[in-house]
This record gives C-alpha cells, sequence and structure tokens, in this order.
C-alpha cells in the first residue's frame, strides 16, 4: 500500500480526503490493554471499535466508560475463563463524521467525500433479548435496516456485515434461513450480497447475537463496487450460507477490498484438514492470498484483521509460525478466542487492504 505507515498497533492510511486510522492493542500476559492516548491526531472521529474479553469487563472497561464510541463487545464462545484479549478501533481525521443513532444511543458513525457515503455500525443487539433465537436474528437485520434508513440509505448499500451468535454452532443453520429470507425481502441477491463474517461469541447483553456492518452509497461514477470471488473456494452460496468471499470498493484515489471470514474449506465446500491445525492455518492463509492476489494486492497492502482461534493456546503460535515462515508483514490484527462456523474449523481470519492510487 502506499501512501501510509503500518506497523502492528497502528495503520495510518492517508487519503485525499481524510486520512484512516485502524488501531490494534493487544493484551499483556496479565489481560491488560495498553492506553490509546497518543496513537491518534487532535481532532480525530472514532467511528467504531470492537473489543475482545470477557462480557464481565464490560461495565468497568475504560474502553466503554465514556459511552459515545459505538463497541462491539465479544467475549468468544471458545473464552470460557473471559480474559482480555485485545481491542480494534477504526478513526478518522480531516473529515466531519456524525453519529447514528438507534433507540437514542450511538451505535455508528457516516461521513463522505466526493465519491460516497460510508456508514460504519456496530453493537447491534435485538429489540428483545428474551425472544426466540430466530426472532432476535430477525430483529437485528430489521434493525440493521431501520437505522440505515435514518441516515438515507438502504439495506443493498451494505457492503460487509458482521455476526456474532451467542452459542453459534447449536444454531447456525436456522440463522442462515433468517438471513436468506431477509435478503430475500431486500432485494441483496438482486444487488450483491455482503461480505461477512460469522463467529461464535457472546455479548454483555444476553442477546443471542450482535452485529456489525459497512454500507456504501455511491456518489459519483467512480465509485465502483463489486464481490470479489475466492480463485481455491467455491461461492459461499454453493452451501446456503449468504455471503460474498469478498467485496471491492473502489474510487478514485484508492481501493478496499473486505475478505470475508476465512477458513479451511475446499473448493466443494468442504472442511478440510480436520483435527490439523497447521495444515488448516496453512490453506486459509493461502486462501487469503490468492484472493488478494486476484485484485493485484498482496499481505503488504492489508491494513487491518481478525484473526478467531478455537484453542488460541495451542494455535496462535502456528499461526506466527507461518507468518515468519512466509514474511507475511505484521499488521493491525485482532485475536479472538472462539468457535468458528463449522465444529471441525479451528481457525478463520478475516482481512481489509488497501491500494492508494
Amino acid at each position: 500500500m502506499n501512501q501510509s505507515e503500518i506497523n502492528p498497533d497502528l495503520a495510518t492510511l492517508k487519503l485525499s480526503s481524510h486520512v484512516e486510522h485502524h488501531v490494534c492493542l493487544l493484551a499483556d500476559d496479565d489481560g491488560h490493554l495498553p492506553v490509546i492516548n497518543g496513537r491518534l491526531p487532535a481532532g480525530h472521529h472514532k467511528l467504531h471499535q470492537f473489543v475482545f474479553g470477557g462480557c464481565h469487563h464490560y461495565d468497568t472497561s475504560e474502553l466503554t466508560q465514556a459511552g459515545d464510541v459505538p463497541t462491539t463487545w465479544l467475549q468468544g464462545d471458545a473464552c470460557r475463563k473471559g480474559e482480555m484479549l485485545a481491542m480494534q478501533l477504526l478513526a478518522i481525521s480531516g473529515a466531519d463524521a456524525a453519529p447514528v443513532f438507534l433507540d437514542g444511543k450511538p451505535i455508528g458513525s457516516v461521513y463522505g467525500d466526493e465519491d460516497a457515503r460510508y456508514c460504519y455500525l456496530g453493537g447491534i443487539i435485538p429489540a428483545d433479548v428474551t425472544a426466540s433465537r430466530e426472532e432476535q436474528a430477525r430483529s437485528v437485520f430489521e434493525r440493521m435496516g431501520e437505522a440505515l434508513e435514518s441516515i438515507g440509505m438502504k439495506s443493498t448499500d451494505i457492503v460487509r456485515t458482521w455476526l456474532y451468535l451467542d452459542r453459534l454452532l447449536d444454531w447456525y443453520d436456522p440463522f442462515n434461513t433468517v438471513r436468506t429470507t431477509w435478503f430475500n425481502e431486500q432485494g441483496i441477491f438482486d444487488h450483491m450480497v455482503p461480505a461477512s463474517t460469522g463467529i461464535g461469541a457472546a455479548n454483555p447483553f444476553g442477546a443471542a447475537l450482535t452485529a456489525g456492518l459497512i454500507a456504501v452509497q455511491p456518489l459519483s461514477d467512480a465509485a465502483k463496487i463489486e464481490p470479489v470471488a475466492s480463485p481455491l473456494q467455491c461461492p459461499a452460496l454453493d452451501y446456503s450460507s449468504s455471503f460474498s468471499r469478498a467485496v471491492e470498493i473502489g474510487v478514485h484515489d484508492h481501493r478496499t477490498l473486505y475478505i470475508s471470514g476465512t477458513a479451511s474449506i475446499d473448493p466443494d465446500g468442504n472442511s478440510v484438514h480436520l483435527g490439523d491445525a497447521e495444515q488448516q492455518v496453512d490453506l486459509t492463509m493461502r486462501v487469503v492470498a490468492a484472493i488478494l492476489e486476484s485484485r493485484g494486492m498482496s499481505w503488504n497492502d492489508a491494513v487491518r484483521g481478525i484473526a478467531y482461534f478455537k484453542n488460541i493456546t495451542q494455535d496462535k503460535p502456528i499461526y506466527d509460525a507461518y507468518c515468519k515462515a512466509n514474511n507475511i508483514p505484521n499488521f493491525p490484527l485482532a485475536i479472538s478466542h472462539a468457535d468458528v462456523c463449522r465444529d471441525d474449523l479451528l481457525f478463520e481470519i478475516e482481512v481489509d487492504a488497501v491500494v492508494v492510487g
């Protein structure tokens, strides 16, 4: 990537209209997160943050005390002890951003440039957390649409989603039915299916799920939005999971590639290398690399990501060794101790990459 500075805790992306700041902080062995102070310029606007750690930390964490930063707080299904692991924040400077509200609370931000309007939402929960899981899932999708409508955007403007289901492995198929039904009703299949991540994680509110999204509303002919296929995997739609492997947003001065949560799945849609974390990491990383290369990008263009480990103590060193052996550069990567969408998958990673110019 050009016009940027990238290191493990901060990627700064200098665009013609504004600057993006992708912050990622990892907890130390005692579960303490470093402070953000000093990493961001004066006048920045925090769009959204992910926090990965025990839900019991939510009410007392400095990250949530002010209540002014839209937050998706997650305790992965596999994270039994509730340890703090990481936080990840997206902020911008040099441009104005307006908050997006739902039920009087900030759940995201919207800003724009000459080519498009951009909306980031997070921490969306159902209206009634006592309803059935399927009813809660339906409510979350409806509330996504409600929030977008409040700022003059549509469901068909969604380019990327995050869907974190409490005890995901117990109800992922019924959830997919709800998602597919809502997508059909909204005309999303006739427009473009978003990139997505679906992971098992609890939230501090006792809801069956929590969600986030990115929506992009083109304002000029320079704005191009398109799904991107995976050269090494079949479309997820082939096995009834309604998401694109990746989505690319192109405007006049840069391209952003959102790669969905990716795991060890073969071209026929089957989980492979069962029980072998080393081989699952290897295939997953090669799949991501192939998507990057198909768009003229590489790991050097990665600006943020999240890695999800079913067995984090055992398998995080395997991932680290793979990156070292394959010269994958450090970039802001959060980690989560969580179940992936199939019980036999041990590792999943999502990646954003940007090329300027």
